[in-house]
């Protein structure tokens, strides 16, 4: 599937790949070169989505979607981590991101929620669910309405009806779920028409608990991927990207990919 990605994206000569060590308890994904500039860097991410050829069929095997540790979630994740996995510039920017992309009073499910969802303070929603890993760290998320615990990658089905929400968040966490192809179906079916799905990514991760072809691929390469699970879920307009890297270079980068449910 990798050399299937470098070459839709017509890419092959600016990507980089390797892998990152599976002993790292916190690491960094495969960048792309250094040598671009904000600028390049930039117009490169948001165009990878603009016309891409995705195979006809889901391209993917079982063992792209496998970590080096394969044992349960729940134990990982009972330990409560109350720090922030992107650093203080790079919240800023979701922030300021979600201040546009929020209307007043829409419902909002975040998944891979925790204690915190980076959505600005002085918005407000109305029914706003965190879905997550961990109770502690859910409780202490002042900005949700509720929430439920629950182990997506043991069932990616989520304990919602049909079109309950306007929007559906995921913060730098599609890296884990090794089901995607079943939780983008669960995201249109739980979002209205014409809801927006907004996933935010960076290149930072758990490495022994993101999928491998994460792990295998760079920034440019995991926007492809994550178009591609809005294609094949069959229910998305296409999805776009926007790049809002607060400080190349000096600070973490950040991508959106989002794609609105289809209305009709």
């Amino acid at each position: 599937m990798r050399s299937c990605i470098i070459t839709l994206l017509s890419l092959k000569p600016l990507l980089t790949s390797g892998f990152v060590s599976p002993t790292a308890r916190y690491a960094r994904t495969v960048t792309t070169a250094t040598s671009l500039s904000a600028a390049s860097m930039k117009e490169l991410a948001e165009k990878v989505l603009t016309n891409p050829k995705f195979p006809p069929q889901w391209p993917y095997s079982p063992s792209d979607f496998q970590r080096s540790d394969e044992s349960d979630d729940g134990i990982f994740y009972d330990q409560p981590r109350l720090v922030y996995h992107i650093d203080d510039s790079a919240v800023s920017a979701l922030t300021q991101y979600y201040t546009d992309a929020f209307n007043e009073g829409e419902d909002v499910l975040d998944i891979c929620s925790s204690w915190v969802s980076h959505f600005p303070k002085e918005w407000k929603g109305g029914n706003v669910v965190g879905l997550g890993m961990n109770e502690y760290e859910l409780s202490q998320n002042e900005q949700l309405s509720s929430f439920v615990v629950k182990d997506l990658n043991k069932d990616p089905t989520f304990p919602f009806g049909d079109e309950e929400f306007d929007k559906v968040t995921c913060v730098v966490s599609v890296d884990y779920l090794n089901q995607p192809e079943k939780i983008f179906k669960e995201i249109a079916r739980v979002l209205r028409p014409g809801g927006e799905c907004i996933i935010s990514m960076s290149n930072r991760c758990f490495p022994t608990k993101a999928f491998r072809i994460w792990l295998q691929t760079n920034d440019l390469e995991h926007i492809f991927i994550v178009g591609s699970f809005f294609h094949y879920a069959g229910q998305f307009d296409a999805a776009t990207c926007e790049d809002i890297s607060p400080n190349p270079g000096r600070s973490d980068p950040l991508f959106i990919v989002k794609a609105a449910k289809k209305s009709g």
